[in-house]
């Protein structure tokens, strides 16, 4: 019994046996009830009673593992780790438990595990080598450029260095929001270079609110979003405009604004791109692959993989007035509110 429990098809045969017995014993007995002693809301009670039962067991024991299973098949697929697979302590179906077993055991084989190590310390080389020598390079562009008394060339490299440094050197998955506005607030440096007084860049949150700096979400999530507004709204426009990045939070949840004064968006353009970002993961890449907005999708469809559905993207735009784009992500602080939450 305990063995067959980890499936989910066998959770779900004893859910719908019990909802068909509960039905049936439901009926029978009301009917007998309600025939003797009269009392209607207690009968109606007593029925209520047991549909929330069966509702909270196919809650908990049901559907949320199943959601935990899709998650990590999904992960899975993208090319994480095995280990959540296997540490899940609920299966599809025993034939589903056996393909994982095969799969685990072909992944996790030493010879490509040899191979996989390898190709790491390759990799590893090489991504030493890369960025030591772009770095160095463009030190050398900007001691070059101060030597010749060029200060925009010199600050534009500095600035594309330490772009780069940050984008290609820090490996983490998750960083601070203080950390990912720096990063957003070099990319607008160079573009500033570029567009000189056309375009700003403002920054907004309370005073109270200044925890929020501290808050962890995905490497990159500005910074794609800042790009889009400059090439597809400040750039088309006549005239300056401005970026503006506001902050906000609830109890669960960090909200990120990033609205801009540009051109907008035609009601058909954007509701093509909300119909992409609230799609499936893997349906939003192929969308993607065929008509376009792959860093906005990317970006989306990490936070899909990493916190879920609930959380995400939404764009609100006015022809001629401007865009919004609203990033809303899970409120965390802390190392262990983010291991608790992947949990």
């Amino acid at each position: 019994m305990e063995k067959r429990w980890r499936y989910l098809s066998y959770r779900i045969q004893i859910l719908y046996t019990a909802v068909l017995g509960f039905w049936f014993l439901g009926i029978l007995g009301i009917w007998i009830y309600v025939v003797k002693t009269r009392r209607y809301l207690e009968a109606a009670g007593a029925w209520t009673g047991v549909f929330f039962a069966c509702f909270a067991f196919s809650y908990f024991a049901v559907y949320k593992p199943y959601q935990r299973i899709d998650k990590n098949l999904n992960l899975f697929l993208m090319g994480y780790t095995s280990t959540g697979i296997k540490e899940e302590n609920c299966i599809m179906s025993p034939g589903m438990e056996e393909l994982i077993k095969i799969l685990v055991r072909l992944i996790e084989s030493d010879q490509l595990l040899n191979a996989n190590k390898r190709q790491a310390q390759y990799l590893a080389l090489q991504n030493q080598i890369n960025p030591h020598f772009l770095y160095n390079t463009l030190d050398s562009i900007r001691s070059e450029a101060m030597l010749e008394g060029n200060d925009t060339v010199a600050e534009m490299t500095e600035a594309l260095a330490t772009f780069f440094r940050y984008t290609i050197s820090k490996v983490e998955n998750m960083v601070t929001l203080e950390e990912e506005l720096e990063n957003a607030k070099v990319y607008f440096l160079i573009q500033k270079h570029r567009f000189e007084d056309r375009v700003d860049l403002e920054i907004e949150y309370d005073k109270e609110d200044e925890f929020l700096l501290r808050c962890l979400l995905p490497k990159l999530t500005l910074q794609p979003v800042v790009e889009n507004s400059i090439i597809h709204g400040i750039e088309r426009k006549l005239g300056s405009g401005t970026i503006r990045i506001v902050l906000k939070c609830t109890e669960k949840r960090l909200i990120i604004e990033i609205n801009d004064d540009g051109v907008g968006m035609q009601p058909e353009v954007l509701e093509r791109m909300n119909h992409q970002l609230n799609q499936p993961v893997f349906e939003s890449i192929q969308l993607s692959k065929v008509k376009g907005g792959i860093a906005i999708t990317n970006v989306n469809n990490r936070i899909h993989l990493l916190f879920g559905e609930e959380y995400g993207m939404t764009v609100y735009s006015t022809p001629g007035v401007g865009t919004d784009t609203v990033i809303s992500l899970p409120l965390i602080t802390s190392e262990r509110q983010l291991k608790r939450i992947k949990e």
